[in-house]
């Protein structure tokens, strides 16, 4: 089937770069494991096809797919999301280049930017791009090439406008990259919006079963991707093929997950608000949210991603991430499974001590695909450990 870009968000999640197998009509592509191809003489390659780190099936298969949801036109697959990050970085900056990101990035972006990047010669200056004139600021005091940017962004869930930062980042000469993470391509296509560079960590809601790691890479330029397929080939921190196929798989249900993930997210927001025991809901979903309408103008729904603030402080946000049985204690998030996490001992860690740290008196939650009222039930029962 041949997928357009007028068809609607679910047809191309489920077709683009799906078409069936030719020689036996199976309507899901065969999974292509080999490392290397047979050449018709020397140089005469079938399809292009010479050596898996420089292409696979599989994995052209994702990327085409991935494009496709993001509105872009060419997408790259990495083994994870910051090796995507790392690619990304090294195929557009240069020694001496500055990034500006959001100053509560996620601890592992942050940490590959100043951690290991910065050793290379790559500055950075952590601002709150919600204040559009700290930004301007921050990028005019530096040779700024890229102005980096989560909305939601993890786990403070601020909602940055993505058209406005493309227009500064723009009339400043540099790019904008959006890490639409949280939202997914589902909810939010931010190179519609004026986006250069969306990037994503595809274990999360693009994959969406907890069983794959992956990273992605969309843009809508031919220059910059001519760069970045460069990087992917040189460096070789591509996806596997088992990896792009489980993330294919979960790439065909992310919208009907999605609507799922939101709504219960909204409803656990909304019973979370009227607890006395909290301090603050984070959730762009609830009309007291700062950000409330700008996600309502650039986001489909609202995603399924909460972080609640305890009065109780770091004890009592302990004991709930310590308690409860449905949602479960772990890293990561945007499965099918609920997930809880307590950021600044676990996914933050690497930021403690920063303008990045995290409140300690905060836990996240990764609403999943289960019966919402079960999910609230086991909340409820870990909040009596703090009452």
């Amino acid at each position: 089937m041949s997928v357009s870009e007028n068809q609607g968000f679910n047809t191309r999640a489920v077709h683009a770069g799906q078409a069936f197998e030719p020689r036996t009509g199976a309507v899901v592509p065969p999974l292509h494991f080999s490392s290397t191809y047979a050449q018709d003489g020397i140089g005469g390659l079938r399809d292009g096809y010479e050596y898996g780190r420089g292409g696979n099936p599989t994995r052209d298969a994702l990327q085409e797919q991935l494009a496709a949801v993001e509105g872009g036109t060419h997408a790259f697959s990495f083994s994870s999301g910051l090796a995507a990050e790392d690619s990304l970085i090294r195929a557009l900056m240069r020694p001496g280049d500055h990034i500006v990101l959001g100053n509560d990035a996620y601890g592992g972006t942050y940490r590959l930017i100043n951690g290991v990047l910065g050793e290379w010669g790559i500055g950075n200056t952590p601002v709150d791009m919600s204040n559009l004139d700290a930004v301007s600021e921050a990028v005019a005091a530096n040779k700024t090439s890229f102005v980096w940017v989560e909305t939601p962004s993890n786990p403070l869930m601020k909602i940055t406008d993505i058209q406005a930062l493309a227009k500064l980042a723009h009339d400043a000469g540099a790019l904008l990259v959006v890490d639409n993470t949280f939202a997914s391509p589902y909810l939010q296509t931010p190179l519609a919006l004026g986006a250069d560079v969306v990037v994503h960590s595809t274990t999360k809601y693009i994959g969406g079963h907890s069983d794959v790691v992956g990273g992605a890479i969309v843009v809508k330029d031919a220059e910059l991707a001519g760069k970045i397929g460069f990087v992917q080939f040189a460096v070789g921190a591509v996806s596997g093929p088992m990896d792009a196929f489980l993330t294919t798989r979960g790439l065909k249900t992310l919208g009907v997950r999605m609507d799922r993930h939101s709504d219960n997210a909204q409803a656990v927001a909304e019973w979370l608000l009227e607890r006395p025991e909290v301090e603050a809901v984070l959730y762009p979903g609830l009309p007291n949210h700062p950000g409330h309408e700008l996600a309502k103008k650039q986001m489909k729904k609202f995603g399924g991603m909460i972080s609640v603030q305890f009065k109780g402080g770091e004890a009592a946000a302990r004991k709930v991430a310590e308690a409860t049985s449905v949602f479960t204690l772990a890293e990561s998030l945007g499965g099918i499974e609920s997930l809880m996490n307590y950021p600044s001992e676990m996914t933050h860690a690497s930021v403690k001590g920063t303008e990045l740290a995290v409140p300690v008196n905060l836990i996240r939650l990764s609403c999943g695909i289960e019966d919402v009222g079960d999910l609230i039930a086991d909340l409820d029962h870990a909040f009596t450990f703090i009452q």
